[in-house]
């Protein structure tokens, strides 16, 4: 019994997802996750539009899936029925599970799919990136489904989480680093509230604020204004992933602007690495900070004077986060969001819905 993962065929297309190498290519949240999930789950299968066999991994299309011997997480959610459709050709039962890594209410909005993903989510098992992902889930399907579908409905959660096997050292800059922390430009980010923020701050004190962004948004109009800036660094996303983590090894603080966030790993992973995280006052912030977090706005004014102390007064800052988790507040960071927590729940989820035990038989026989 196996594991195969399926990401992004119905849009972007896996060949997307796969460099010439044969790599996992990508640092945006859902690339990272289908490499925590092929390894957590090894030997897992991708399931592509060709067969490949590369990098450890097997890519197979749905259709050459033994669906018999086969749980599919799909990470697209939308299609689950699609999916159990075709295996269901070759199956009695086939074993389907939904992967939630994003804000539901912010992806979909059309009635069709609203009302698609409440009858995904209450047919199949779902196993959502943090607790308010999963209390979406559940509204969703209780307004989408008629009871008897909602009763049915199975569904677990955990916080991704950092690999904190990457994190690099910290290296101080000569000019404090400020980064716009996403790759995209997207109206819930809020890309404007930053640029105005960060220029307000910019004209008071010397910094360099850097934004790497994805390659459909360098051309966006945020991202032009942004470039015209002396101080600011536009380009896109590094090439590795040890380069992503050295990048964030040298940041000096972040401003998050965004309205919603299914969890925020960008957030966190930028928070474990050192960096002063100054958020806006929403309702997917508590889920990432301890209580009593001093740099959360309520306003652009508030969200300016923030970052103007966090990178004139650095070191005050950073004392003032530890005194408030009595330690250090980056070894907070990495206790409360320790991806480990994250493969437990996962591979609890699918023993209790699939069996765990007889597939690790198995994969063992």
């Amino acid at each position: 019994m196996r594991i195969a993962i399926k990401y992004g065929t119905t849009d972007t297309g896996n060949e997307r997802l796969i460099d010439p190498a044969g790599a996992i290519h990508g640092h945006q949240a859902g690339p990272v996750l289908v490499r925590r999930l092929l390894n957590l789950f090894e030997p897992a299968i991708l399931i592509g539009t060709e067969r490949a066999q590369v990098n450890g991994y097997e890519v197979l299309p749905l259709d050459e899936i033994d669906a018999e011997n086969t749980v599919v997480i799909n990470m697209d959610v939308i299609d689950s029925t699609e999916v159990w459709g075709v295996l269901h050709t070759t199956a009695a039962e086939p074993k389907v599970m939904n992967f939630v890594w994003w804000n539901a209410s912010e992806e979909y909005h059309h009635l069709v799919n609203q009302a698609l993903l409440g009858l995904s989510f209450a047919l199949f098992p779902t196993f959502a990136n943090s607790e308010r992902t999963a209390s979406e889930v559940r509204e969703i399907v209780e307004k989408w489904t008629i009871p008897r579908l909602a009763d049915r409905a199975e569904l677990a959660w955990s916080k991704l989480g950092v690999h904190l096997g990457r994190v690099q050292p910290r290296r101080e800059t000569t000019v404090p680093v400020v980064l716009y922390p996403a790759i995209y430009v997207h109206g819930r980010k809020r890309p404007w509230d930053f640029i105005d923020a960060v220029t307000a701050v910019a004209k008071r004190t010397p910094l360099k604020v850097e934004m790497r962004l994805h390659h459909k948004h360098l051309t966006s109009e945020p991202a032009m204004e942004m470039s015209t800036r002396q101080w600011a660094w536009v380009g896109p996303l590094t090439s590795t992933r040890e380069g992503y983590w050295e990048a964030l090894a040298g940041t000096t603080a972040f401003l998050a602007t965004a309205t919603e966030e299914s969890y925020g790993l960008g957030y966190v992973e930028a928070m474990v690495s050192g960096a002063i995280g100054i958020f806006p006052d929403r309702e997917w912030v508590p889920q990432l900070l301890p209580e009593g977090y001093p740099f959360i706005y309520r306003n652009l004014a508030e969200a300016e004077e923030m970052l103007y102390r966090a990178v004139t007064d650095t070191d005050a800052c950073r004392a003032e986060l530890d005194e408030l988790v009595g330690g250090s507040f980056v070894e907070w960071v990495r206790e409360n969001h320790d991806d480990t927590a994250f493969e437990a729940a996962m591979k609890e989820a699918v023993a209790d819905w699939f069996g765990w035990q007889r597939l690790e038989a198995i994969n063992e026989a």
